[in-house]
């Protein structure tokens, strides 16, 4: 397969009309009857975030050459979807910032946050059937399950410092990258794109995911709160062995190994800068960012199968950008 060449410019207002369309759809779904639904509903949308999802199933479709109110709508519903797993995280990991904000369940209590989690997620199936295409909702409902047994698995993995390295990426896989790949499938499949192609895109979508989560945890122990939007060291402080803290403990000294190996078992964060300290001079930041450039470098060879043009041009600059990044 022929390397996919750099893109040219990308003009930088290419998905503003439709992201502001969509914004009108997720702000028009939202509407409640129940005055605390809309409330934290409106809440955590507000917050803004990246809203990567749903700009991927909006530049698929555009490669491919839709351009009908369906996308519009399924780009809503990934983002619902997205919304309701940051309800029931927050919930699960006891957090109280994200996007330099307080948390839902900080603000309202874990109840309300879990119950307006189910709320969007019910809400999105309504959606997804609205488009009334099986297939849409075949490839929703599945990434919905997946993501499910991700939150478990991670669950599971927690406070266990001899994590392999391939259990911790499956639930990269489950957890975060299966909303992307599901996300790039539906602009692809919207787009009438064969079944080559479509593959191709989900593909795409998994590798990105993967490479995005990647960064995510490397910047756990690398930024800083205020750039983050959160808490450096929470991952550490809920007993989370991502691959940073997996690949200092590989390559750091006995003692040192204790120290990691404490601090995931009991999820202390009192001696974060010495971890912090161990987790750099053994390279494992440098690591975990070249898996991340891997994953997207094999994501980008997917893009052959997209025509030439400003969509394609458009996510092989987001690719590059979600390596990169440093919030």
């Amino acid at each position: 397969m022929t390397a996919v060449a750099a893109p040219q410019s990308v003009p930088a207002d290419f998905l503003d009309e439709a992201m502001r369309q969509v914004d009108e759809v997720i702000l028009q779904r939202l509407s409640s009857q129940v005055v605390l639904i809309d409330q934290i509903g409106r809440y955590i949308v507000s917050a803004g975030g990246k809203r990567i999802r749903p700009r991927l199933l909006l530049m698929f479709a555009d490669a491919f050459g839709f351009s009908g109110h369906e996308r519009l709508e399924l780009a809503a519903t990934v983002e619902f979807i997205h919304t309701a797993t940051l309800l029931h995280d927050d919930v699960v990991d006891e957090s109280s910032l994200r996007r330099g904000r307080p948390t839902a369940n900080a603000l309202f209590g874990n109840a309300p946050s879990v119950l307006v989690g189910d709320f969007l997620y019910s809400r999105a199936f309504q959606m997804m059937v609205s488009v009334e295409r099986m297939r849409v909702l075949a490839v929703l409902a599945d990434a919905t399950n997946v993501i499910a047994e991700g939150e478990v698995l991670q669950l599971m993995n927690m406070h266990d410092p001899d994590l392999a390295v391939e259990q911790y990426l499956r639930v990269i896989r489950f957890k975060t990258a299966k909303l992307f790949e599901a996300s790039a499938r539906l602009g692809a499949l919207l787009g009438g794109a064969s079944a080559e192609a479509e593959e191709a895109c989900a593909d795409f979508g998994r590798r990105l995911g993967t490479a995005f989560q990647l960064v995510d945890d490397l910047l756990d122990y690398e930024g800083d709160s205020q750039q983050l939007g959160k808490n450096v060291g929470d991952d550490l402080r809920e007993g989370k062995p991502t691959l940073p803290l997996l690949v200092a403990l590989e390559r750091c000294s006995a003692t040192e190994r204790e120290l990691l190996r404490a601090a995931v078992r009991d999820g202390e964060v009192e001696r974060l800068g010495e971890i912090i300290e161990i987790i750099r001079h053994t390279g494992a930041l440098e690591a975990t960012r070249e898996a991340a450039q891997r994953e997207v470098e094999l994501a980008r060879s997917n893009l052959d199968h997209l025509p030439e043009g400003r969509a394609r041009d458009a996510l092989l600059e987001l690719s590059a950008r979600v390596v990169k990044r440093s919030s």
